[in-house]
């Protein structure tokens, strides 16, 4: 693992992979760097890849002090771009998205292109609820010793899962220590996402070429989150893939990379004038 150092001074840790042209990864939530691997490890035959280790779930800098902002997990994409020495392209899903959209909106010219799998990103009323009720369940959760329960409120009540869906992958976390341990990290995520606010005014000023991507199976909410972004960035290319959903990087690697490889080659032999 490679490593870097952001604007404060933290390090910044990212995986390094193959040759070439840069992709820089954000992923989702509950992710260190690891669930981007097969996507990456696609990607990797023809691109170097760098899968950055989010702040927000690096378990060894957590403190009492509460979740890392935004606009920290942006200075540690812009150290990672600025260490390459080039402009880069960057994907982002999910949460990782919309750090991928603010980092754009604060330092263009770092990027080449960007690939913004459906971001979690607040188009309206906050993602917990206009009263932040969605955390505050979610830590009294985690305060009794259930983070599968806290898990399973945040899937239900934010993402939108299916109560049954919502319950299974509580238990399914909980029983596995190495994600059990990311799901505080999950509700600091939603917190800063919350914190951030509607952002619309400043995407609509992204020029960097940026595709849109989402799922036909995905969540109506992130169908609807990507096309609010997508009216206010006219410019951006806008692609569904057919039979997916947002879990597309892990069901259909593939699939994915091949999106984001042919926006990748012609973002780079066709630059924008």
């Amino acid at each position: 693992m490679d490593t870097t150092t952001s604007a404060d001074g933290t390090d910044v840790r990212v995986h390094d992979e193959g040759h070439g042209p840069v992709i820089l990864m954000v992923g989702p939530g509950l992710d260190d760097g690891t669930r981007t691997r097969k996507l990456a490890g696609v990607l990797a035959t023809r691109f170097r890849v760098l899968r950055l280790h989010r702040r927000q779930y690096r378990l060894d800098l957590k403190t009492a002090g509460g979740p890392c902002s935004i606009a920290q997990e942006v200075e540690d994409v812009l150290a990672v771009a600025a260490a390459v020495g080039e402009p880069v392209i960057v994907y982002g899903h999910s949460s990782g998205g919309v750090v991928a959209l603010e980092a754009l909106a604060a330092s263009p010219p770092s990027f080449a292109g960007a690939v913004v799998f459906e971001p979690a990103a607040v188009t309206g009323a906050p993602l917990a609820g206009a009263r932040g009720e969605v955390i505050t369940r979610a830590r009294a959760a985690l305060v009794a010793g259930k983070p599968g329960t806290a898990l399973a409120i945040f899937m239900r009540d934010t993402v939108g899962m299916p109560p049954w869906q919502a319950w299974l992958a509580g238990v399914l976390t909980a029983l596995v220590p190495r994600y059990r341990q990311f799901v505080p990290a999950q509700i600091d995520d939603l917190e800063a996402l919350d914190r951030l606010g509607v952002r619309l005014d400043v995407y609509a000023r992204i020029t960097v070429p940026t595709l849109l991507l989402g799922g036909d199976r995905s969540p109506a909410h992130l169908v609807d989150r990507l096309d609010a972004i997508a009216r206010v960035m006219p410019h951006a290319e806008r692609v569904v893939m057919r039979k997916r959903d947002h879990g597309a990087d892990l069901k259909a690697p593939e699939h994915v990379a091949r999106v984001i490889g042919t926006f990748a080659d012609n973002v780079l032999h066709h630059p924008s004038s």
